[in-house]
């Protein structure tokens, strides 16, 4: 059996994409999932994610990480899969889809390489000592950083999502550097257990966490720099509530191919 795969990537967060709208979506080998993810033996990703029809939504996304386990919201292959959709014809120039955290609202560029989907609110954020703990879709650990580009992300965020509060369940470990006209992120994520070139949900909670260090209110928009890119955070906050939460940057097809 032949299965038709696409690959794409968000600002250097790359992810295999199959459509799965023509049947069901059972009997899920993890494994697999994990194998094509490799990248010595497989294609190569951060993750994976099936396209599948939803009665009320213009389709459902189901995401699977690196590691072949089902997956919590991912930003980044939230708008990939936007693109994806359009490129089968599935949908136009803006889109209502449905991902494991609920239902998502996104528009896209007409070129189809541009996506700026909308996010969950929030209103909760704690600390961790000096560092904000919130969720965005999936946890997130935000932690200030001077000299970002030469810091050890992998050793020190893996010391992270491994320690005795957070081991359980995993946290994504967020560093940033504040440049003064952008933010610097690097994120060490879970599920991959590495460093990615980006991550959706993880520059969306620094966003957030920064203006909440800075005080800030009123519609604030943030750009901020990965190591895949540039990405673009949008968001309303009262001091309390962060709302109309939107995540914005490319998403472009890599290559397709068979399995």
């Amino acid at each position: 059996m032949k299965i038709n795969f696409f690959k794409y990537q968000g600002a250097g967060n790359d992810f295999i994409l199959i459509d799965h709208m023509l049947s069901p979506l059972k009997d899920i080998d993890n494994n697999w999932i994990a194998q094509l993810c490799d990248r010595r033996f497989g294609i190569g990703a951060d993750g994976l994610m099936f396209l599948t029809k939803h009665p009320d939504f213009d389709f459902e996304m189901h995401y699977f990480n690196a590691d072949g386990k089902l997956g919590s919201m991912c930003g980044n292959g939230g708008r990939c899969i936007v693109a994806f959709a359009k490129n089968l014809g599935i949908i136009d120039k803006e889109t209502n889809f449905l991902a494991v955290d609920g239902p998502h609202y996104a528009r896209i560029s007409a070129s189809g390489d541009w996506v700026e989907l909308q996010m969950i609110d929030v209103d909760h954020i704690t600390n961790d000592i000096d560092a904000f703990v919130l969720n965005t879709g999936s946890p997130h650990y935000v932690a200030f950083q001077k000299d970002l580009k030469n810091f050890d992300v992998f050793t020190e965020g893996k010391k992270i999502r491994y320690n005795e509060i957070y081991s359980a369940k995993g946290i994504n470990v967020n560093f940033v550097e504040d440049m003064g006209d952008h933010l610097f992120v690097r994120t060490y994520e879970r599920g991959v257990e590495d460093e990615t070139y980006a991550c959706g949900t993880g520059v969306t909670a620094v966003a957030m966490a920064m203006a909440k260090h800075k005080s800030q209110t009123g519609h604030i928009k943030t750009d901020i720099k990965v190591l895949g890119g540039d990405i673009k955070i949008e968001f309303d906050y009262d001091g309390a509530n962060f709302t109309n939460v939107f995540l914005c940057g490319p998403a472009k097809l890599v290559f397709e191919g068979q399995l």
